[in-house]
């Protein structure tokens, strides 16, 4: 009896294992990429390197970051005459000769062709044809631009300053720092990297002073809100307050906070004081305002002994305390923003108010990646007084 062809579509071949996307775009440079140019353009100079969008960059990706925007992919800096010269041709060379296939994944990447939906996705390389890869050619000034505005195509060569730190969301302070290099010859992406690694201390310490005047002005909150009978309210606030924390945590830390999708899992790789995880945990969790205060108050504690850790002011009493004449326990964090808002000598930084950067008081992702706002929104609010 003749068995029945099976029905429906042919099943698509399984995935390979899943390998670091980091792993997997050193494995292309040196497998395919650093030959081919070596071979077709020697004496080139040139930087390789994975950095900029992608949950590899800041190492969280998983078997599930396979779907979108993932793969063997890598930047290639070029000095800007010989990205002129040569950008072009070093593209269709690897479009020509790469390999199909990196450990087990695609190197070839189909786009929806929707520009409102522009990710990309791994597809089987063509037998005969051109592999479209995502390996990228650029000008380190040109990149910079683009990513951080057109003020970034300078840092280069040079270091940003004061208030060119305080528009730049962490997040893409985090991709550019991030990753991996996997070749420099020039030099200069190295350089750039370590300019940009983290905050001068001059606005380090002006970016903890406004993280702790954003605690101090709705600490209070939550015993207001518990004593209205606003237990959502309440809860809100706290959670607000658990998130500044964090915030806070990282700025101590000296480690840039990636955006909300990654912000809870690079907090708990922070080297952080053992009860502050733990109180924030409980606060978010709390069955009654009593002990959603009580564990507020334990991470506020914690976060004031990491402070005084840095030495960056005089020791200031890390104990909880009424709120003024009313029953709600806080810190009274504006006491660690005074203190260190004092320390701060940078006369661009002095009189400002206690707004921060950018991404201190604005999460739209919107915003976030418009440059030129972020800067002209840094430039007007340190035209005003500081009250305003």
């Amino acid at each position: 009896m003749t068995t029945p062809a099976p029905s429906g579509p042919p099943s698509e071949p399984p995935e390979p294992p899943f390998v670091p996307g980091l792993d997997l775009s050193r494995a292309l440079y040196e497998e395919a990429v650093r030959p081919l140019l070596a071979s077709a353009h020697p004496g080139l100079r040139y930087a390789a390197a994975r950095i900029g969008a992608g949950s590899e960059v800041l190492g969280f990706d998983t078997a599930r970051s396979t779907d979108h925007d993932w793969g063997p992919r890598l930047q290639l800096f070029l000095a800007p005459a010989d990205t002129r010269r040569h950008g072009r041709a070093v593209r269709e060379l690897l479009a020509a000769r790469l390999p199909g296939e990196i450990r087990g994944w695609s190197t070839h990447y189909r786009g929806t062709g929707n520009p409102d939906d522009p990710v990309s996705h791994l597809e089987p390389a063509p037998a005969d044809g051109p592999v479209d890869h995502r390996v990228t050619v650029h000008d380190l000034p040109g990149w910079l631009a683009e990513r951080l505005g057109p003020p970034a195509a300078a840092w280069a060569d040079a270091a940003p300053g004061p208030l060119d730190w305080l528009a730049l969301p962490q997040q893409r302070l985090a991709e550019f720092t991030g990753g991996a290099v996997f070749h420099d010859g020039p030099g200069t992406l190295t350089a750039a990297r370590e300019r940009l690694h983290w905050y001068p201390e001059q606005v380090w310490r002006h970016l903890l002073a406004c993280q702790w005047q954003r605690i101090a002005q709705e600490e209070a909150f939550v015993g207001r809100c518990a004593e209205a009978g606003d237990d959502l309210g309440a809860a809100l606030v706290t959670a607000r307050l658990v998130r500044d924390l964090m915030r806070l945590a990282f700025l101590t830390a000296r480690r840039y906070a990636p955006y909300g999708k990654w912000f809870g899992s690079a907090f708990a790789r922070l080297d952080t004081d053992p009860a502050l995880a733990p109180a924030l945990r409980a606060a978010l969790a709390a069955p009654d305002p009593r002990a959603r205060e009580r564990h507020l108050c334990e991470a506020y504690e914690a976060a004031a002994r990491a402070h005084n850790a840095l030495g960056l002011t005089g020791p200031l009493d890390p104990a909880r305390r009424r709120y003024h004449g009313r029953p709600y326990l806080v810190l009274h964090a504006d006491r660690f923003a005074r203190a260190l808002q004092r320390t701060v000598t940078a006369p661009e930084l002095r009189d400002r108010p206690l707004t921060g950067a950018v991404d201190q008081w604005a999460d739209s992702t919107d915003l976030l990646d418009h440059p030129g706002a972020l800067r002209a929104a840094v430039d007007a609010l340190g035209a005003e007084s500081p009250q305003g």
